[in-house]
Formats: C-alpha cells, sequence, structure tokens
C-alpha cells in the first residue's frame, strides 16, 4: 500500500482517457451564426421593432449542474482481474460542477472541490440528489468508481479492496486539480486547490474518513470530511485526531443496523472540535442520503457546513438540523 503523500510527491500519472460530455443536463455554450454585412447592407439604425436582450443577471446559487464523464488511470498501482491478470487502476470519475441558469452571466471560478465516496456494491447514480444539492450551491462534486468495490465490478464487488481506496481518493484530488490547471474545456480553471472537501457513504465513508485523519493515508490537501454512517478503516493503524485535524461532519440513522451507531461515535467521540453529528431518527443505512424526508436535511446541513468550513459562510447548522421527529444535531464549533 502506497501512502498518500507518496502518491502525491512521486507525481501521479494521469492516464485521462477521454473527458465526455453525453451526461451533461445543461449545455454550457451555444453555437452562434454570425452574418457578415456589408455598408449597403447594413441597417443605419434599429428598426422600431427591435427589442434590447435584457442584461443577465449575475450567476448566484442555485445554478445549474452540468456533469462530465473523466476516465483516469492511476498506472502506478493496479487491480487483479478474475482470471489473475494485473491491469492499471481505473477510476471512471463523475463530475458535477455548477453552470449558469438561463437569464444568468457564467459563474465566477474557481470552485471548492468534494471528492465523494459511494457505498460497497453501489456506484456514484443512487446519491445523484443530493451531489446535484451541493453542485447547484456552488461546489464541484467529483464522485470516483471505486474500481473492485462497485455493483459492476470484475468478478463482482469486493470488499477487500477497501484498504486501497484512500489512495484512490487522493488520487482524483490530484487528478482534477491537475486538469483545473490545464486546458480541458470546461474543466479548466474549475477548482481552488484551497479548498478542498472529502465525504463519503458507508465504506466511501471510511475511506473520506481515513484520508482526512488516518496517518498512513491523511491527505493535507483536505479542509473539511463529511461522513456519512462510516467508520474507522478496518487495519488502519495510523488514526489519530490532532489540533490541527480538518472540521469534522458525522450522520448517522439511529435505525442503521448495517453501520451502528456506535461506529460514528467511536470517531465523533474522539475528534477534537469543530465537530458537528447529525442524528437522523428512526433512518436506516442507505435510504437518508436518497430518499425524503432525511434526504432534505442531510443536503441543508452538510451544505451548511461545507460553506461554514471551505467559504467562510456564518451559517446556524443547528437551526437547519433540529427538525422535529426528523433529526438532531450536536455540535462544538
Amino acid at each position: 500500500m502506497l501512502a498518500v503523500c507518496a502518491i502525491v510527491l512521486a507525481g501521479l500519472v494521469v492516464g485521462l482517457v477521454a473527458v465526455t460530455n453525453e451526461h451533461a443536463r445543461e449545455r454550457t455554450s451555444q453555437t452562434l451564426t454570425v452574418r457578415h454585412t456589408t455598408q449597403s447592407d447594413a441597417p443605419a439604425r434599429p428598426t422600431s421593432t427591435a427589442r434590447a436582450q435584457p442584461p443577465l443577471q449575475p450567476a448566484k446559487p442555485p445554478f445549474a449542474v452540468a456533469e462530465r464523464t473523466v476516465r483516469l488511470v492511476d498506472h502506478r498501482r493496479h487491480i487483479r482481474l478474475p482470471n489473475g491478470s494485473l491491469r492499471p487502476r481505473p477510476l471512471i470519475t463523475l463530475v458535477r460542477y455548477p453552470t449558469a441558469r438561463p437569464g444568468q452571466a457564467a459563474p465566477r471560478r474557481p470552485f471548492p472541490l468534494i471528492v465523494f465516496g459511494h457505498g460497497y456494491t453501489l456506484t456514484p447514480r443512487p446519491y445523484v440528489r443530493l451531489l446535484d444539492a451541493w453542485t447547484r450551491a456552488g461546489y464541484v462534486v467529483a464522485a470516483p468508481v471505486f474500481p473492485l468495490e462497485n455493483a459492476n465490478a470484475p468478478g463482482g464487488p469486493n470488499e477487500a479492496d477497501l484498504i486501497n481506496q484512500p489512495a484512490d481518493m487522493s488520487f482524483v484530488i490530484s487528478s482534477l486539480l491537475a486538469l483545473s490547471a490545464s486546458r480541458h474545456g470546461d474543466l479548466e480553471h474549475l477548482i481552488d486547490p484551497a479548498k478542498v472537501a472529502v465525504a463519503g457513504h458507508s465504506d466511501g465513508g471510511e475511506t473520506a474518513l481515513a484520508v482526512a485523519y488516518d496517518f498512513g493515508y491523511k491527505d493535507p490537501r483536505v479542509r473539511a470530511a463529511v461522513i456519512l454512517s462510516g467508520a474507522k478503516l478496518p487495519g488502519a493503524d495510523g488514526f489519530a485526531f490532532t489540533p490541527q485535524s480538518p472540521p469534522l461532519l458525522a450522520v448517522q440513522g439511529t435505525a442503521d443496523d448495517i453501520n451502528p451507531e456506535h461506529f460514528t461515535l467511536e470517531f465523533y467521540d474522539a475528534a477534537p472540535p469543530p465537530k458537528y453529528l447529525l442524528r437522523l431518527f428512526g433512518a436506516g443505512h442507505l435510504e437518508p442520503y436518497t430518499t425524503e424526508p432525511q434526504l432534505g436535511v442531510v443536503a441543508r446541513v452538510t451544505t451548511a457546513f461545507l460553506d461554514r468550513y471551505l467559504n467562510g459562510a456564518a451559517r446556524d447548522l443547528a437551526k437547519l438540523g433540529d427538525v422535529s421527529g426528523v433529526s438532531s444535531l450536536t455540535g462544538n464549533p
């Protein structure tokens, strides 16, 4: 296992196979036909029926959502296929980013980055409503498909590969920052490298927790962590909090029998401030991050947390997280 710091210092080779726009839900450019006129056929003045176009409004949240699929390959690490052969480690990553709504000017770049890890036997797709909520609020959201834990992994999902995922998450951070710094169309100058957060659900939450707080995998670029029904990474020996640890938001369903509440409390209780715990009453393992009524609370609280600790916004999280019969929020800012 290569530590995150070794991956960054060694200079990862980003194998960019393709950046496609086949999944984009909002077009970010238009085809403009220009007719070149001469003095004889150009009108002397606007006709009385011509109407001036209204000025574009400044772009502000909620933004529209654009999406690109970025195919990354970490050539320094490998996966083993069912037939025993090795191949460079692929990380197909769904990148969502803010774009203008009709009548708006293009939003000002760069944006903060959130790298999100999906749960075991899943892909990023079930979380689309939560990821879109973050993007509409002004965040770039990069969600990699983990190569051996995802629903469509060769030979079926293999949870033994979880130990390799923290390095995947750091590789995605490095790759997205590199794409933002170079000329790659809509991704150019997209990301603020000083505003990076990690988030994840279940095994993806364990992955994000390790990247934020485990000395064996810790990425110093991470400025905040959102852990949804997660736990400490099994087999990781360097987990520790320090006074300089990134701010933490932990979210947990009280009826979760896959990741019981004590797993979240184990790391939450050890964390220094600033930290917050959002408890979702009667919620299980996946549905509070995909369906209402909990999804709306999760989206509001996580966005307010990120606004506060990545953008310095004055947000009162308690007012957003305390919803009668649905959720409660405790914390130490």
